[in-house]
């Protein structure tokens, strides 16, 4: 009886428990609730009153953390890197560098936008220092006409233009103009070279005593020892009828090819001489571009290549025209970055810009 009993009095114990659980636990929740509610009320009524003080509090937050937590996790997280680093920044202090492979890559001593300065070392000739910066062996006897080359020895400092070309240092009434003449050479080859700066973008003055680079210049009582480009005349593009290749967009004479800083190749002519689409396909752009090409228009061939005609005087199609292979889309000009009439022409293809005499036909 008494097992019965106490069975009897566990259950009701049991049942009164729940109940009570029950009836608080309701109770907060209710009274959650209706706390909830006020908050979100005085909340929706004062939206955006603490929008600030929230953020910047968080800001301060986060840059706390960072600070204070920040190098206990790196030191962490990359716990003996810093021999791994030492040793890289060793190998590439002289110019090499190592892989997991153990093959060793030098780095090119050419810069590509300045005149650098080379030590002669032993069994340096005028010819190899000029193949191991790749330019003509001209232009390296030009930026240095005190050195004897016959008797040069170990140590010498030798300048080194970036490019083909002359350095030259602008003298009172030097005129971009005057320059290429001197030199032989176009002025829209000197605009176009990066490392070159002018007192006015407008008018590509200059001051005296700059230095300039003049891509392809020629000193005028030295011999040239391979024909020049600017003497090749292109094809009048009208007479070129293959499909699925390029027609020449425009004849004349080629006043610049394409180089690393130059992304196409030039063809200068009178103002108002026909440009012609080099192949069929769909215009994309058409108009005015303060980047450099004046009035341009892009062609997309829908082939994987888009051709660009920059420097336009008159623009004779609109966006979204398809365009024959051979039809005229403008005349030549000077507008935009240019120092005489000419046509800019690019060849584009997704990994970069091409030579378009590659694809020229």
């Amino acid at each position: 009886m008494s097992d019965l009993r106490g069975m009897a009095e566990f259950r009701e114990f049991t049942a009164q428990l729940w109940r009570y659980g029950t009836k608080h636990a309701y109770r907060a929740f209710f009274r959650f609730e209706a706390g909830k509610d006020l908050l979100t009320g005085a909340l929706y009524h004062k939206r955006g009153k603490y929008a600030r003080p929230f953020l910047h509090s968080g800001m301060m937050a986060l840059i706390f953390f960072g600070v204070t937590l920040g190098p206990r996790f790196v030191q962490q997280s990359f716990a003996g890197e810093s021999e791994r680093i030492e040793s890289v920044s060793a190998a590439t202090s002289i110019g090499v560098s190592l892989d997991s492979t153990g093959i060793v890559t030098l780095e090119s001593e050419k810069s590509w936008n300045q005149v650098s300065e080379y030590s002669v070392k032993e069994g340096d000739t005028l010819s190899s220092i000029a193949a191991k910066f790749g330019v003509s062996l001209d232009s390296v006897k030009w930026a240095n006409p005190s050195i004897n080359w016959q008797k040069v020895k170990p140590g010498v400092l030798v300048s080194v233009p970036p490019v083909t070309g002359v350095v030259y240092k602008v003298k009172p009434g030097d005129t971009v103009n005057s320059i290429a003449k001197k030199l032989q050479t176009e002025p829209q080859g000197i605009v176009d070279f990066p490392l070159n700066t002018f007192s006015d973008d407008e008018t590509f003055a200059l001051v005296a005593g700059q230095t300039l680079i003049v891509p392809d210049g020629v000193m005028r009582d030295e011999t040239v020892s391979a024909p020049r480009l600017a003497s090749v005349l292109t094809p009048d593009a009208g007479a070129v009828s293959a499909t699925g290749s390029f027609a020449w967009p425009t004849f004349g004479k080629i006043t610049q090819s394409f180089r690393w800083y130059h992304k196409g190749t030039d063809i200068a002519n009178a103002t108002g001489t026909s440009v012609v689409a080099a192949d069929s396909g769909r215009v994309i752009t058409a108009g005015w571009t303060n980047v450099g090409y004046g009035n341009h228009i892009i062609i997309d061939h829908e082939n994987g290549y888009q051709t660009l005609y920059g420097h336009l005087s008159q623009i004779s199609v609109v966006v979204g025209q398809k365009v024959a292979r051979g039809s005229q889309i403008g005349l030549m000009g000077s507008t935009g970055r240019s120092t005489g009439p000419h046509l800019h022409f690019e060849i584009r293809v997704s990994s970069g810009n091409q030579d378009p005499l590659g694809y020229l036909k």
